[in-house]
Protein backbone atom coordinates (compact mmCIF):
# COMPACT_ATOMS: atom_id res chain seq x y z
CA UNK A 1 0.00 0.00 0.00
CA UNK A 2 2.95 2.25 1.05
CA UNK A 3 4.58 1.83 -2.63
CA UNK A 4 1.30 2.34 -4.29
CA UNK A 5 0.74 5.77 -2.85
CA UNK A 6 3.97 6.68 -3.38
CA UNK A 7 3.23 5.55 -7.32
CA UNK A 8 0.60 8.11 -7.44
CA UNK A 9 1.87 11.01 -5.81
CA UNK A 10 4.79 10.31 -8.27
CA UNK A 11 7.09 10.42 -5.38
CA UNK A 12 10.80 10.81 -6.52
CA UNK A 13 11.98 8.19 -4.37
CA UNK A 14 10.35 5.48 -5.97
CA UNK A 15 12.09 6.29 -8.93
CA UNK A 16 15.46 6.58 -7.41
CA UNK A 17 14.91 3.27 -5.64
CA UNK A 18 14.23 1.68 -9.01
CA UNK A 19 17.05 3.35 -10.49
CA UNK A 20 19.19 2.20 -7.69
CA UNK A 21 17.56 -1.23 -8.18
CA UNK A 22 18.39 -1.23 -11.72
CA UNK A 23 21.58 -0.53 -11.55
CA UNK A 24 22.65 -3.54 -9.20
CA UNK A 25 20.71 -5.69 -11.38
CA UNK A 26 22.95 -4.30 -14.77
CA UNK A 27 26.29 -4.21 -12.79
CA UNK A 28 25.58 -7.66 -11.71
CA UNK A 29 25.09 -8.54 -15.33
CA UNK A 30 27.84 -6.61 -17.13
CA UNK A 31 30.16 -9.61 -17.38
CA UNK A 32 26.90 -11.82 -18.41
CA UNK A 33 26.58 -9.15 -21.09
CA UNK A 34 29.94 -9.42 -23.46
CA UNK A 35 28.40 -12.61 -24.22
CA UNK A 36 25.03 -11.55 -25.84
CA UNK A 37 26.96 -8.39 -27.00
CA UNK A 38 29.56 -10.44 -28.76
CA UNK A 39 27.31 -12.16 -30.65
CA UNK A 40 24.65 -9.56 -31.88
CA UNK A 41 28.27 -8.31 -33.25
CA UNK A 42 28.26 -10.26 -36.30
CA UNK A 43 27.51 -9.42 -39.56
CA UNK A 44 25.68 -12.45 -40.42
CA UNK A 45 23.32 -12.36 -37.35
CA UNK A 46 22.74 -8.45 -38.24
CA UNK A 47 21.36 -8.07 -41.22
CA UNK A 48 18.04 -7.31 -40.34
CA UNK A 49 19.55 -4.59 -38.18
CA UNK A 50 21.45 -3.20 -41.01
CA UNK A 51 18.23 -3.87 -43.51
CA UNK A 52 16.02 -1.97 -40.85
CA UNK A 53 18.54 0.58 -40.45
CA UNK A 54 18.80 1.68 -44.36
CA UNK A 55 14.92 1.63 -44.56
CA UNK A 56 14.42 4.07 -41.81
CA UNK A 57 17.21 6.46 -42.82
CA UNK A 58 15.37 6.76 -46.03
CA UNK A 59 13.22 8.92 -43.87
CA UNK A 60 16.59 11.07 -43.51
CA UNK A 61 17.63 11.10 -47.04
CA UNK A 62 14.04 12.65 -48.09
CA UNK A 63 14.84 15.34 -44.86
CA UNK A 64 17.20 16.33 -46.63
CA UNK A 65 15.46 16.38 -50.21
CA UNK A 66 13.21 18.91 -48.70
CA UNK A 67 15.24 20.86 -46.94
CA UNK A 68 17.83 21.61 -49.92
CA UNK A 69 15.05 21.82 -52.57
CA UNK A 70 13.97 25.38 -52.31
CA UNK A 71 18.19 26.29 -52.89
CA UNK A 72 18.22 25.75 -56.21
CA UNK A 73 14.74 26.18 -57.78
CA UNK A 74 14.36 30.01 -56.90
CA UNK A 75 14.73 31.83 -59.61
CA UNK A 76 13.16 29.45 -62.15
CA UNK A 77 9.66 29.11 -59.42
CA UNK A 78 9.58 32.60 -59.06
CA UNK A 79 10.13 33.22 -62.99
CA UNK A 80 7.32 30.61 -64.07
CA UNK A 81 5.17 31.39 -61.43
CA UNK A 82 5.32 35.23 -61.01
CA UNK A 83 6.20 34.83 -57.50
CA UNK A 84 7.06 37.98 -55.71
CA UNK A 85 10.60 37.51 -53.27
CA UNK A 86 8.27 37.83 -49.88
CA UNK A 87 6.15 34.91 -51.49
CA UNK A 88 9.01 33.19 -52.34
CA UNK A 89 10.67 33.69 -48.60
CA UNK A 90 7.36 32.89 -47.61
CA UNK A 91 7.53 28.95 -49.90
CA UNK A 92 11.15 28.53 -48.15
CA UNK A 93 10.56 29.26 -44.49
CA UNK A 94 6.80 27.91 -43.98
CA UNK A 95 8.90 24.64 -44.29
CA UNK A 96 10.10 25.36 -40.62
CA UNK A 97 7.12 26.13 -39.24
CA UNK A 98 5.46 23.06 -40.68
CA UNK A 99 8.52 21.16 -38.92
CA UNK A 100 7.82 22.88 -35.98
CA UNK A 101 4.52 21.25 -35.95
CA UNK A 102 5.37 17.69 -36.64
CA UNK A 103 7.81 18.17 -33.99
CA UNK A 104 5.46 18.61 -31.54
CA UNK A 105 3.13 15.11 -32.65
CA UNK A 106 5.69 13.30 -33.55
CA UNK A 107 6.23 11.68 -30.01
CA UNK A 108 2.72 10.93 -29.52
CA UNK A 109 2.29 9.89 -32.97
CA UNK A 110 5.38 7.33 -31.99
CA UNK A 111 3.87 6.35 -29.03
CA UNK A 112 0.48 5.59 -30.34
CA UNK A 113 1.09 3.71 -33.52
CA UNK A 114 4.56 2.67 -33.22
CA UNK A 115 7.70 3.85 -34.61
CA UNK A 116 6.81 2.00 -37.91
CA UNK A 117 3.36 4.55 -37.76
CA UNK A 118 5.06 6.97 -37.57
CA UNK A 119 7.57 7.11 -40.05
CA UNK A 120 4.35 5.79 -42.92
CA UNK A 121 2.57 9.14 -41.49
CA UNK A 122 5.73 11.63 -42.25
CA UNK A 123 5.86 9.76 -45.59
CA UNK A 124 2.01 10.11 -46.30
CA UNK A 125 2.67 13.62 -45.29
CA UNK A 126 6.00 14.50 -48.03
CA UNK A 127 4.25 12.39 -50.78
CA UNK A 128 1.50 14.64 -50.68
CA UNK A 129 2.94 17.85 -49.99
CA UNK A 130 5.32 16.85 -53.17
CA UNK A 131 2.53 16.14 -55.45
CA UNK A 132 0.71 19.39 -54.30
CA UNK A 133 4.25 20.89 -55.36
CA UNK A 134 4.55 19.28 -58.35
CA UNK A 135 1.04 20.52 -59.46
CA UNK A 136 0.85 23.79 -58.42
CA UNK A 137 0.01 26.89 -60.39
CA UNK A 138 -0.08 29.76 -58.12
CA UNK A 139 1.53 30.15 -54.39
CA UNK A 140 -1.08 29.01 -52.04
CA UNK A 141 -0.64 25.12 -53.18
CA UNK A 142 2.89 25.32 -53.17
CA UNK A 143 2.63 26.59 -49.55
CA UNK A 144 0.39 23.80 -48.76
CA UNK A 145 2.91 21.05 -50.13
CA UNK A 146 6.18 22.71 -48.74
CA UNK A 147 4.39 22.97 -44.72
CA UNK A 148 3.20 19.47 -45.87
CA UNK A 149 6.56 18.43 -46.27
CA UNK A 150 7.68 20.03 -43.65
CA UNK A 151 5.26 18.59 -41.13
CA UNK A 152 7.14 15.23 -42.68
CA UNK A 153 10.14 16.41 -41.62
CA UNK A 154 9.56 17.56 -38.19
CA UNK A 155 8.78 13.67 -37.84
CA UNK A 156 11.27 12.33 -39.31
CA UNK A 157 14.04 14.03 -37.70
CA UNK A 158 12.62 12.52 -34.21
CA UNK A 159 11.24 9.40 -35.44
CA UNK A 160 13.87 8.04 -37.35
CA UNK A 161 17.34 8.51 -34.59
CA UNK A 162 14.64 7.03 -31.87
CA UNK A 163 13.86 3.68 -34.17
CA UNK A 164 17.34 2.90 -34.69
CA UNK A 165 18.88 3.35 -31.81
CA UNK A 166 16.37 1.25 -29.89
CA UNK A 167 17.26 -1.24 -32.41
CA UNK A 168 20.39 -1.23 -32.41
CA UNK A 169 22.97 -3.35 -30.62
CA UNK A 170 24.82 -1.55 -27.49
CA UNK A 171 28.41 -1.80 -30.12
CA UNK A 172 26.74 -0.59 -33.29
CA UNK A 173 24.14 2.23 -31.79
CA UNK A 174 26.17 5.43 -31.83
CA UNK A 175 27.49 4.28 -35.47
CA UNK A 176 23.81 3.33 -37.00
CA UNK A 177 22.34 6.18 -35.57
CA UNK A 178 25.16 8.85 -36.78
CA UNK A 179 23.70 7.32 -40.43
CA UNK A 180 20.76 9.55 -39.76
CA UNK A 181 23.02 12.73 -40.39
CA UNK A 182 24.70 11.55 -43.07
CA UNK A 183 21.85 10.90 -44.84
CA UNK A 184 20.35 14.00 -44.05
CA UNK A 185 23.31 15.25 -45.84
CA UNK A 186 23.75 13.50 -48.62
CA UNK A 187 19.51 14.54 -48.81
CA UNK A 188 20.45 17.93 -49.16
CA UNK A 189 23.66 17.61 -51.70
CA UNK A 190 21.76 15.41 -54.08
CA UNK A 191 18.64 18.32 -54.37
CA UNK A 192 21.45 21.08 -54.55
CA UNK A 193 23.44 19.42 -57.45
CA UNK A 194 20.16 16.95 -59.65
CA UNK A 195 18.53 20.59 -59.09
CA UNK A 196 20.76 22.29 -61.38
CA UNK A 197 19.58 20.29 -64.11
CA UNK A 198 15.87 19.06 -63.71
CA UNK A 199 13.56 21.70 -63.98
CA UNK A 200 11.68 22.17 -60.74
CA UNK A 201 8.69 20.58 -61.46
CA UNK A 202 10.27 16.93 -62.02
CA UNK A 203 13.32 17.88 -59.10
CA UNK A 204 9.59 17.31 -56.72
CA UNK A 205 8.99 13.95 -58.17
CA UNK A 206 12.47 12.78 -57.33
CA UNK A 207 11.12 13.56 -53.57
CA UNK A 208 8.50 10.51 -53.93
CA UNK A 209 11.70 8.01 -54.82
CA UNK A 210 12.70 7.50 -51.04
CA UNK A 211 8.64 7.80 -50.05
CA UNK A 212 8.92 4.96 -52.19
CA UNK A 213 11.66 3.19 -51.03
CA UNK A 214 10.57 3.52 -46.86
CA UNK A 215 6.89 2.82 -47.80
CA UNK A 216 8.14 -0.26 -49.35
CA UNK A 217 10.36 -1.37 -46.94
CA UNK A 218 8.30 -0.94 -43.50
CA UNK A 219 6.63 -4.01 -45.05
CA UNK A 220 9.48 -6.04 -43.98
CA UNK A 221 11.33 -4.73 -41.35
CA UNK A 222 10.41 -5.54 -37.55
CA UNK A 223 9.45 -2.79 -35.08
CA UNK A 224 10.73 -1.58 -32.26
CA UNK A 225 11.02 -4.20 -29.86
CA UNK A 226 11.20 -1.18 -26.92
CA UNK A 227 8.29 -0.20 -27.75
CA UNK A 228 6.35 -3.84 -28.08
CA UNK A 229 7.29 -4.52 -24.96
CA UNK A 230 6.54 -0.89 -23.84
CA UNK A 231 2.44 -1.26 -24.82
CA UNK A 232 2.18 -5.56 -23.96
CA UNK A 233 2.67 -6.83 -27.26
CA UNK A 234 4.77 -9.83 -25.38
CA UNK A 235 4.17 -11.90 -28.71
CA UNK A 236 5.95 -9.81 -31.06
CA UNK A 237 8.08 -8.57 -28.65
CA UNK A 238 10.49 -11.53 -28.23
CA UNK A 239 10.06 -12.65 -32.38
CA UNK A 240 11.06 -8.73 -33.41
CA UNK A 241 14.17 -8.91 -31.13
CA UNK A 242 15.12 -12.49 -32.20
CA UNK A 243 14.53 -11.29 -35.99
CA UNK A 244 17.28 -8.38 -35.20
CA UNK A 245 19.63 -10.13 -33.11
CA UNK A 246 19.81 -13.06 -35.48
CA UNK A 247 17.86 -16.47 -34.97
CA UNK A 248 20.86 -18.32 -33.41
CA UNK A 249 21.14 -15.91 -30.67
CA UNK A 250 20.28 -15.90 -27.14
CA UNK A 251 18.21 -13.15 -26.64
CA UNK A 252 17.16 -14.16 -23.14
CA UNK A 253 19.27 -12.09 -21.31
CA UNK A 254 18.55 -8.54 -23.28
CA UNK A 255 14.71 -9.18 -23.61
CA UNK A 256 14.48 -9.88 -19.89
CA UNK A 257 16.71 -6.58 -19.02
CA UNK A 258 14.39 -4.65 -21.37
CA UNK A 259 11.34 -6.45 -19.78
CA UNK A 260 12.38 -5.16 -16.05
CA UNK A 261 13.38 -1.81 -16.63
CA UNK A 262 9.67 -1.36 -18.92
CA UNK A 263 8.08 -3.14 -15.87
CA UNK A 264 10.02 -0.41 -13.27
CA UNK A 265 9.00 2.35 -15.27
CA UNK A 266 5.25 1.54 -15.39
CA UNK A 267 5.02 2.18 -11.84
CA UNK A 268 5.50 5.56 -12.33
CA UNK A 269 3.01 7.96 -13.21
CA UNK A 270 2.30 8.65 -17.36
CA UNK A 271 4.54 11.51 -17.88
CA UNK A 272 3.02 15.26 -19.25
CA UNK A 273 5.26 17.98 -20.30
CA UNK A 274 5.13 19.47 -17.07
CA UNK A 275 6.65 16.53 -15.29
CA UNK A 276 9.25 16.69 -17.76
CA UNK A 277 10.45 19.61 -15.32
CA UNK A 278 10.17 17.26 -12.27
CA UNK A 279 13.50 16.30 -10.05
CA UNK A 280 13.40 12.88 -11.15
CA UNK A 281 13.44 13.89 -15.14
CA UNK A 282 15.28 17.17 -15.14
CA UNK A 283 18.75 16.00 -15.91
CA UNK A 284 17.66 14.21 -19.31
CA UNK A 285 15.98 17.38 -20.28
CA UNK A 286 18.58 19.51 -19.62
CA UNK A 287 21.12 17.53 -21.46
CA UNK A 288 18.57 17.07 -24.07
CA UNK A 289 17.62 20.17 -24.82
CA UNK A 290 20.61 22.01 -24.18
CA UNK A 291 22.67 20.12 -27.13
CA UNK A 292 19.59 21.68 -28.75
CA UNK A 293 19.75 24.86 -28.41
CA UNK A 294 23.62 24.95 -28.73
CA UNK A 295 23.11 23.26 -31.88
CA UNK A 296 21.12 25.59 -33.75
CA UNK A 297 22.45 28.64 -31.92
CA UNK A 298 25.94 28.35 -32.85
CA UNK A 299 24.69 29.70 -36.44
CA UNK A 300 24.72 26.36 -38.57
CA UNK A 301 21.25 27.05 -40.54
CA UNK A 302 22.19 30.77 -40.85
CA UNK A 303 25.32 29.83 -42.38
CA UNK A 304 24.14 26.82 -44.31
CA UNK A 305 20.98 28.66 -45.91
CA UNK A 306 23.27 31.80 -47.12
CA UNK A 307 26.69 30.15 -47.28
CA UNK A 308 26.67 31.82 -51.20
CA UNK A 309 26.03 35.06 -50.30
CA UNK A 310 28.68 34.77 -47.90
CA UNK A 311 31.53 33.59 -50.15
CA UNK A 312 30.46 36.34 -52.69
CA UNK A 313 30.59 38.79 -50.13
CA UNK A 314 34.29 37.96 -49.22
CA UNK A 315 34.44 38.23 -52.69
CA UNK A 316 35.00 34.09 -53.63
CA UNK A 317 33.45 32.19 -55.72
CA UNK A 318 30.10 31.05 -54.47
CA UNK A 319 29.77 28.10 -56.83
CA UNK A 320 33.22 26.58 -55.78
CA UNK A 321 32.50 27.21 -52.21
CA UNK A 322 29.12 25.76 -52.20
CA UNK A 323 30.48 23.19 -53.76
CA UNK A 324 33.34 22.54 -51.46
CA UNK A 325 30.96 22.75 -48.51
CA UNK A 326 28.25 20.11 -49.44
CA UNK A 327 31.40 17.79 -50.27
CA UNK A 328 33.14 17.97 -47.03
CA UNK A 329 29.96 18.29 -45.39
CA UNK A 330 29.04 14.63 -46.64
CA UNK A 331 32.41 12.87 -46.47
CA UNK A 332 33.21 14.64 -43.08
CA UNK A 333 29.93 13.27 -41.49
CA UNK A 334 30.28 9.51 -43.14
CA UNK A 335 33.61 9.28 -41.41
CA UNK A 336 32.02 10.36 -38.41
CA UNK A 337 29.61 7.25 -37.91
CA UNK A 338 33.19 4.68 -38.30
CA UNK A 339 34.83 6.70 -35.19
CA UNK A 340 31.59 7.81 -32.72
CA UNK A 341 31.68 3.50 -30.83
CA UNK A 342 34.96 4.52 -30.49
CA UNK A 343 35.68 7.58 -29.89
CA UNK A 344 33.01 8.22 -28.12
CA UNK A 345 30.06 10.72 -27.47
CA UNK A 346 31.67 13.36 -25.34
CA UNK A 347 34.82 13.71 -26.75
CA UNK A 348 33.48 14.04 -30.34
CA UNK A 349 31.43 16.97 -29.39
CA UNK A 350 34.06 18.85 -27.37
CA UNK A 351 36.09 18.47 -30.59
CA UNK A 352 33.35 19.79 -33.10
CA UNK A 353 32.59 22.57 -30.71
CA UNK A 354 36.18 23.82 -30.76
CA UNK A 355 36.13 23.85 -34.29
CA UNK A 356 33.23 25.88 -34.57
CA UNK A 357 34.70 28.10 -32.34
CA UNK A 358 38.10 28.66 -34.30
CA UNK A 359 35.65 28.67 -38.20
CA UNK A 360 33.74 31.59 -36.31
CA UNK A 361 36.79 33.36 -35.20
CA UNK A 362 38.22 33.24 -38.65
CA UNK A 363 35.34 34.31 -40.41
CA UNK A 364 34.54 36.99 -37.87
CA UNK A 365 38.24 37.89 -38.53
CA UNK A 366 37.85 38.40 -42.59
CA UNK A 367 34.94 40.23 -42.18
CA UNK A 368 36.51 42.65 -39.91
CA UNK A 369 39.47 43.14 -42.13
CA UNK A 370 37.10 44.04 -44.99
CA UNK A 371 34.70 46.30 -43.37
CA UNK A 372 38.02 48.45 -42.29
CA UNK A 373 39.95 47.94 -45.24
CA UNK A 374 42.70 46.14 -43.76
CA UNK A 375 44.61 43.25 -45.91
CA UNK A 376 41.64 42.45 -48.18
CA UNK A 377 43.77 40.42 -50.37
CA UNK A 378 43.31 37.91 -46.91
CA UNK A 379 39.96 38.09 -46.70
CA UNK A 380 38.95 35.81 -49.29
CA UNK A 381 40.69 33.08 -47.85
CA UNK A 382 40.54 33.71 -44.45
CA UNK A 383 36.37 33.27 -44.76
CA UNK A 384 36.78 30.27 -46.76
CA UNK A 385 38.73 28.87 -44.14
CA UNK A 386 36.70 29.90 -41.23
CA UNK A 387 33.08 28.28 -42.93
CA UNK A 388 35.04 24.82 -44.63
CA UNK A 389 36.87 24.65 -40.44
CA UNK A 390 32.98 25.66 -39.03
CA UNK A 391 31.18 22.92 -41.92
CA UNK A 392 33.95 20.30 -41.09
CA UNK A 393 33.74 20.71 -37.39
CA UNK A 394 29.72 20.67 -37.08
CA UNK A 395 29.46 17.52 -39.67
CA UNK A 396 32.36 16.08 -36.96
CA UNK A 397 29.75 16.26 -34.12
CA UNK A 398 27.96 18.82 -33.17
CA UNK A 399 25.30 17.60 -36.30
CA UNK A 400 25.04 14.28 -35.21
CA UNK A 401 26.05 13.38 -31.78
CA UNK A 402 23.32 15.25 -30.37
CA UNK A 403 20.64 13.60 -32.25
CA UNK A 404 22.28 10.27 -31.08
CA UNK A 405 22.50 11.08 -27.05
CA UNK A 406 18.87 12.53 -27.08
CA UNK A 407 17.67 8.97 -28.78
CA UNK A 408 19.51 7.35 -25.90
CA UNK A 409 18.76 9.54 -22.61
CA UNK A 410 15.41 10.01 -22.13
CA UNK A 411 13.45 6.74 -20.25
CA UNK A 412 10.72 5.26 -22.61
CA UNK A 413 7.82 6.40 -20.72
CA UNK A 414 8.91 9.85 -21.17
CA UNK A 415 10.70 9.62 -24.74
CA UNK A 416 7.74 10.73 -26.77
CA UNK A 417 6.87 13.75 -25.22
CA UNK A 418 10.93 14.55 -23.65
CA UNK A 419 11.55 13.73 -27.41
CA UNK A 420 8.80 16.52 -28.71
CA UNK A 421 10.24 18.65 -26.74
CA UNK A 422 13.48 18.50 -27.42
CA UNK A 423 12.61 18.79 -31.60
CA UNK A 424 10.32 21.42 -31.06
CA UNK A 425 13.29 23.33 -29.88
CA UNK A 426 15.99 22.26 -32.22
CA UNK A 427 13.20 23.61 -35.12
CA UNK A 428 12.68 26.97 -33.24
CA UNK A 429 15.96 27.47 -32.94
CA UNK A 430 16.40 26.22 -37.15
CA UNK A 431 14.10 29.19 -37.79
CA UNK A 432 15.36 31.94 -35.09
CA UNK A 433 18.65 31.59 -36.48
CA UNK A 434 17.91 31.58 -40.22
CA UNK A 435 15.39 34.37 -39.75
CA UNK A 436 17.59 36.22 -38.13
CA UNK A 437 20.67 35.96 -39.55
CA UNK A 438 20.50 38.51 -42.57
CA UNK A 439 19.29 41.38 -39.97
CA UNK A 440 22.65 40.12 -37.63
CA UNK A 441 24.89 40.60 -40.87
CA UNK A 442 23.89 43.88 -41.47
CA UNK A 443 24.11 45.15 -37.93
CA UNK A 444 27.76 43.72 -38.07
CA UNK A 445 29.04 40.90 -40.20
CA UNK A 446 32.09 40.03 -38.32
CA UNK A 447 30.09 40.59 -34.80
CA UNK A 448 27.71 37.54 -36.55
CA UNK A 449 30.01 35.44 -35.96
CA UNK A 450 31.66 36.81 -33.01
CA UNK A 451 28.07 35.94 -31.47
CA UNK A 452 28.46 32.48 -32.79
CA UNK A 453 31.83 31.68 -31.34
CA UNK A 454 30.56 33.29 -27.80
CA UNK A 455 27.92 30.73 -27.85
CA UNK A 456 29.83 27.56 -29.34
CA UNK A 457 32.12 28.43 -26.11
CA UNK A 458 29.43 27.89 -23.75
CA UNK A 459 28.14 24.44 -25.67
CA UNK A 460 31.81 23.40 -24.51
CA UNK A 461 31.10 24.60 -20.74
CA UNK A 462 28.03 22.48 -20.76
CA UNK A 463 29.17 19.61 -22.60
CA UNK A 464 32.37 19.05 -20.00
CA UNK A 465 29.93 19.98 -17.16
CA UNK A 466 27.08 18.21 -17.81
CA UNK A 467 26.82 16.08 -20.57
CA UNK A 468 27.56 12.46 -19.77
CA UNK A 469 29.47 9.84 -22.46
CA UNK A 470 26.81 6.87 -23.27
CA UNK A 471 29.28 4.74 -25.36
CA UNK A 472 28.95 1.17 -24.81
CA UNK A 473 26.10 1.42 -22.29
CA UNK A 474 22.20 -0.03 -22.86
CA UNK A 475 19.77 2.29 -23.25
CA UNK A 476 18.84 1.06 -19.77
CA UNK A 477 21.87 1.93 -18.15
CA UNK A 478 22.04 5.08 -19.89
CA UNK A 479 19.00 6.03 -18.61
CA UNK A 480 18.83 4.81 -14.68
CA UNK A 481 22.15 6.37 -13.93
CA UNK A 482 21.21 9.88 -15.83
CA UNK A 483 17.89 9.82 -13.09
CA UNK A 484 18.77 8.23 -10.82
Amino acid sequence: MAIKEDIERGNDSVFESAAVSLLQDENDMAGKEDGYTDQTSSKASLWTVYFSTFVAVCGSFEFGSCAGYSSPTQTAIRTDLSLSLAEYSMFGSILTFGAMIGAITSGPIADFIGRKGAMRTATGFCVGGWLAIYFAEGALLLDVGRLATGYGMGVFSYVVPVFIAEIAPKNLRGALTTINQLMICTGVSVAFIIGTVLTWRTLALTGLIPCAVLLFGLFFIPESPRWLAKIGREKEFEPALQDLRGKDTNISKEADEIRDYIETLERLPKAKMLDLFQRRYLSSVIIGVGLMVFQQFGGINGICFYVSNIFETAGFSAAVGTIIYAILQVVITGLNTTVIDKAGRKPLLLVSSTGLVLGCILSGVSFYLKDHNLALDAVPILAVTGILIYISAFSAGMGAVPWVIMSEIFPINIKGVAGSLATLVNWFGAWAVSYTFNFLMSWSSYGTFILYAAINAGAILFVVTLVPETKGKTLEQIQAAINA
